[in-house]
């Protein structure tokens, strides 16, 4: 006999809540029903995580590109000449292509300035660069991007489920154990009433 879509469906449900101790079965214990109650709490704290961790990934991306915004407002690139060549330089950093030399720029007022800027090696004096300056005129780092903001909010968003879901099952795990214990001494139990009569029948 076929069973139309809707049993199947009422048979998988039941399945399912028997297997998390929820359906009726007369063999399921006390003991049982608890651990069943631990495990669809933790499933549901698990689930809840994800859109958490959206909602917050989010909230930092907008904080993060509302202050990248006001910082990119503040600051002005502008064009400054090398004062010295990189010839015999060596790298800022290791591994990177780049080393620091001192430049000169004007402010928009028009006031110079002096500093240290980091350029490519093979850079030559009086070579033209862009380099970030405050309201001040002074040199500054370049201000974070809208791309820096997104990359804020999607690592948030993906972290924070990877580190939550590893400790929500180790804080499960944990609360078994008193409830593994209970199980086997009161299965032990069990076994010290029914053992007599049991080994009775068997000599």
């Amino acid at each position: 006999m076929s069973s139309t879509p809707q049993h199947r469906a009422e048979l998988f449900v039941m399945m399912q809540l028997r297997r998390l101790s929820l359906g009726h079965n007369l063999l399921r214990r006390r003991v049982d029903r608890i651990e069943a109650a631990f495990l669809l709490v933790a499933i549901a704290i698990a689930l809840l995580v994800v859109p958490a961790a959206a909602a917050l990934g989010t909230t930092l991306h907008d904080r993060a590109e509302q202050s990248a915004t006001e910082e990119r407002a503040s600051l002005h690139q502008v064009r400054a000449r090398t004062l010295e060549g990189t010839a015999n330089a060596v790298p800022s950093t290791l591994g990177l292509s780049t080393t620091s030399v001192r430049v000169r720029w004007q402010d928009p007022s028009g006031s110079p300035h002096e500093g240290k800027a980091d350029v490519l090696l093979g850079t030559p004096v009086n070579a033209e660069v862009t380099i970030w300056i405050d309201q001040a005129g002074a040199m500054t780092g370049a201000p974070a991007t809208s791309a820096d903001s997104d990359a804020l909010g999607t690592a948030i968003a993906l972290t924070l489920p990877l580190l939550a879901w590893p400790a929500i099952f180790a804080a499960f795990r944990l609360a078994r154990r008193p409830l593994d214990r209970y199980r086997a001494d009161e299965w032990a139990r069990e076994w010290r009433k029914v053992s007599p009569r049991w080994t009775g029948r068997q000599s």
